[in-house]
């Protein structure tokens, strides 16, 4: 059977599956000593105060929004290019999201957008969620302005972007938004297995979270070993010593696995620059890209090629492509509730039509590289291209 190049991959060595093991062997494998030195490894790599593990990337999002208290006549901005997770936790809160269009060039939230509807809005924006869409920082000098001068909270949805920079600072996410939140997805800069976390510098605020991600229970064991209260519903996101053994093993990684994956972007970038009907990401001077995704931008349309036959070519080469994302208003969910339209987002429904996430992560080598690019110029431009 052909081996399949993904999107995306995993990358696991002997010095990961040690550390599992030691945790395996360990007295505790859940709430043990493994999950409290993730937390402590992740606030002093992401320069934050607190840090709080949970199940996954979505749960932490979700709870964010039982922190912040968001209910019904609450409205929350997010962008349109992101995963369902984002604006699900909104509505799982019953509060109301509010989709604002990406900017074309980082096709993350667009800061001019999101104040052109705080100025004429009469609802209540309790939050913004802004997404470091496949890697690259959102302008988040722009969107804390924006915080502060229309009192709202910010979010940094930083599950794409563990590696990245700001103005040359790893910690800028925990910088400029009053919560962050990571996942550690298999696919995703470093991986836990399944996991994800909140950072944030309010010892009040990380405290909720921790009894937040355990049933809300409150333990009282001056009274009794065995008594515990709970003031509120609370759900089981904890995360297991056995992820946390291998989420500190794979941090230690990060930087050289960003580098990686800098290096094969690099590689793309040489290949696909000025060539016609395609679009390379951006970085932008102030930014420094971690790549969790390279998303190239095919014009389709111009080609005269359909976009399922362009994906169906390459898997039949053994190339399995994604797409991020399809914009959330299109979901019929979003589309039938807030009766949004196409016309509304044009930057993302524009981007939508082209983008193609191919190959990028750490152990990808030239050849596969080569043979990739060869395969997209072969059906594209339906030629070998040198």
């Amino acid at each position: 059977m052909k081996k399949i190049i993904n999107y995306g991959s995993h990358n696991i060595d002997k010095k990961d599956i040690d550390l599992v093991s030691k945790a395996l062997k360990s007295s505790l494998i859940t709430q043990g000593q493994f999950v409290k030195k993730f937390e402590k490894d992740l606030s002093k790599k992401f320069k934050s105060k607190f840090c709080t593990v949970v199940s996954n990337g979505t749960a932490a999002l979700f709870m964010i929004g039982k922190l912040l208290n968001w209910k019904k006549g609450d409205t929350i901005l997010t962008t349109p290019v992101s995963f369902l997770a984002t604006p699900n936790c909104i509505e799982l809160c019953n509060a109301e999201t509010k989709f604002i269009d990406i900017e074309n060039k980082t096709n993350t939230i667009d800061p001019d957008q999101v104040e052109n509807f705080l100025k004429k809005t009469k609802k209540k924006v309790k939050a913004l969620i802004g997404v470091d869409y496949a890697g690259h920082p959102c302008d988040w000098e722009s969107l804390r302005y924006l915080a502060n001068k229309y009192n709202f909270y910010l979010i940094n949805d930083g599950c794409h972007a563990m590696g990245s920079k700001l103005n040359n600072d790893k910690g800028y996410a925990k910088k400029f938004a009053d919560l962050v939140t990571q996942s550690y997805h298999p696919v995703k800069a470093l991986t836990s297995g399944e996991g994800g976390s909140i950072l944030c510098n309010n010892f009040d605020w990380d405290t909720k979270l921790k009894i937040l991600r355990n049933n809300s229970m409150v333990r009282d064991k001056k009274k009794a070993l065995w008594k515990y209260k709970m003031f509120q519903p609370g759900f089981n996101f904890r995360l297991s010593d056995l992820n946390c053994a291998l989420g500190i093993s794979q941090l230690k990684k990060l930087d050289l696995f960003v580098k990686q994956r800098r290096q094969i972007a690099k590689k793309y970038d040489e290949i696909f620059e000025n060539k016609k009907n395609i679009i390379i990401p951006v970085e932008l001077k102030k930014a420094y890209h971690s790549y969790h995704l390279y998303s190239l931008q095919i014009n389709f349309k111009n080609l005269k090629i359909e976009k399922k036959y362009f994906f169906k070519k390459m898997l039949n080469n053994g190339i399995k492509l994604q797409v991020h994302y399809i914009p959330l208003y299109m979901q019929p969910y979003y589309k039938k509730k807030y009766k949004l339209k196409i016309s509304n987002f044009k930057n993302s429904y524009n981007f939508y039509q082209k983008e193609v996430s191919i190959p990028i992560y750490p152990g990808l080598t030239d050849n596969q590289i080569n043979f990739v690019t060869e395969k997209i110029f072969n059906i594209i431009y339906g030629l070998k291209y040198d």
